[in-house]
């Protein structure tokens, strides 16, 4: 176990705080409830945010931006939307030394402002589908803050469509579903149940909310991204209409859907170990890291040689590498700086390995003795990216067994409230409640319903709740 890292056995939420500063992804800003993102973090991000912003590219969406202040007028014109944001607003009532005349909410969300640029941009059925998406920040006033997961300014990728009918937006609401899942196996290589919230856990303003749900190291829940169709509630109060075919006058159907930094956060809580992170190659900012090992000046100048030569091919390649070559530091201090940050792949060249004709290899993924490995010298920068695509699906598979040995079916509330103390993990359960008895679930254990996944099992049973008859099944979890 890495020094001054809790074994997250013993207390996940301390090792979660400890990987983050050890890893130097993010530390507290002065303001509660905001973080500072730093360097290697941020890298993390840019890597999320390249790799959806191609796929929002690919299914025809463009980016826009979209103003950080929104007229208070605009968020209460909706008034489901309105009563679900109401805590979280943070209001701007004074500006160059005076009182405004309307105060300004700082975005939470830009349904709203989107809509009133929509309603003058959209005239006729030509105009459509109109597909928009912005990067930005948010500020949403959080009360349990916790870095990457909940903070109360965070950034986020949200898209916002318009289409001409239900049929159209509620096929973008699952389309854009997918993309995020997509992303999350074969890019963070975390396994995710997609499903529909319930009316209870739906977004305000929604007339659906989709969701991926991911589990993280401790067996609770994180929601990973989220997809809403939302009808004609926030067309009908802000007049987004268009001209059909027929020359009459229809109001648009929308969706939005986003996901934010709580995807490092996912990526840390998903893969990491007692030693520190472990990032899949597709999202970390250092793929390969070469560590040179020489302990004389002659066959420091040889290994150096060679190193810079697999330095230079790795690149030609895409990878990113990185040398550390920092004097002054043994090469266990190195091992550990980079086991720490979650490098895939380490390299450690000497002027053994020379003479032998190969490199010694570790995989941060594979445990103990099981991560070394030797590559030829003569193949190996043909290997690497091989190398890193095995890592990548070993990373998943793992993540994919760990989530099936605790996920379990349980058909008492009375076993439930044991189980979800004893041994965290997904329940399925049938189910055919309502908003109170959800009420009643999380009150009584804690637990929320995830999702209802979109992938039912055959057959029925009695709601775990309610004892009625039902062919429903949902996900409980404990969830962050």
């Amino acid at each position: 176990m890495a020094k001054n890292i809790t074994n997250p056995e013993k207390d996940f939420a301390r090792w979660y705080q400890d990987v983050i500063r050890e890893a130097e992804l993010a530390d507290s800003a002065p303001v509660r409830g905001c973080m500072i993102i730093r360097p290697y973090g941020y890298s993390i991000w840019e890597n999320i945010k390249a790799s959806l912003d191609a796929s929002f590219k690919e299914t025809g969406h463009k980016n826009a931006y979209f103003p950080l202040f929104i007229p208070e007028s605009f968020i209460k014109k909706e008034a489901k939307h309105v009563e679900g944001f109401a805590p979280e607003l943070a209001i701007v009532t004074h500006g160059g030394g005076k009182k405004l005349e309307e105060p300004l909410v700082v975005r939470p969300t830009s349904e709203t402002i989107i809509n009133h640029m929509f309603s003058k941009w959209i005239n006729s059925y030509r105009d459509l589908p109109m597909l928009l998406n912005q990067w930005a920040n948010v500020v949403r006033w959080e009360m349990r803050p916790r870095a990457f997961l909940r903070t109360t300014e965070f950034l986020w990728q949200e898209g916002h469509t318009a289409h001409a009918n239900e049929e159209e937006a509620r096929e973008e609401t699952l389309r854009m579903l997918k993309v995020y899942a997509d992303f999350a196996e074969n890019v963070a290589a975390i396994p995710v149940i997609p499903g529909r919230k319930t009316e209870q856990e739906k977004f305000a303003g929604a007339v659906d909310s989709y969701t991926i749900e991911a589990m993280m190291g401790n067996g609770w829940a994180l929601q990973s991204g989220t997809s809403h169709y939302l009808g004609t509630n926030f067309a009908r109060v802000f007049d987004t209409m268009y001209l059909d075919s027929n020359n009459e006058q229809q109001f648009v159907h929308q969706t939005s859907w986003g996901v934010s930094t709580r995807l490092v956060g996912a990526v840390i809580m998903a893969h990491g170990d007692e030693n520190g992170l472990r990032l899949p190659p597709k999202l970390a900012p250092v793929q390969v890291v070469i560590v040179p090992i020489a302990r004389d000046d002659s066959a420091r100048t040889e290994v150096l040689m060679v190193v810079d030569s697999i330095n230079e091919g790795l690149k030609k390649m895409g990878i990113r590498v990185e040398v550390d070559n920092r004097e002054g530091m043994s090469p266990g201090f190195k091992f550990n700086y980079w086991e720490v940050r979650g490098v895939p792949l380490r390299l450690e060249i000497g002027p053994r390995d020379l003479k032998e004709g190969h490199v010694t290899a570790s995989a941060r993924n594979r445990p103990g003795r099981e991560d070394k490995f030797t590559i030829s010298l003569d193949s190996l920068v043909e290997n690497i990216p091989e190398i890193l695509e095995k890592i990548q699906n070993e990373m998943l598979d793992e993540a994919i067994r760990k989530r099936d040995s605790r996920t379990y079916s349980v058909e008492d509330l009375g076993d439930f409230r044991e189980a979800i103390v004893s041994d965290p993990g997904f329940y399925n359960v049938w189910w055919d409640g309502v908003a109170e008895d959800e009420v009643r679930l999380q009150k009584e254990t804690k637990a929320t319903v995830r999702c209802i996944p979109l992938e039912q099992q055959e057959g029925s049973g009695k709601c775990i709740m309610t004892g009625r008859e039902t062919s429903t099944r949902v996900v409980l979890a404990r969830a962050y």
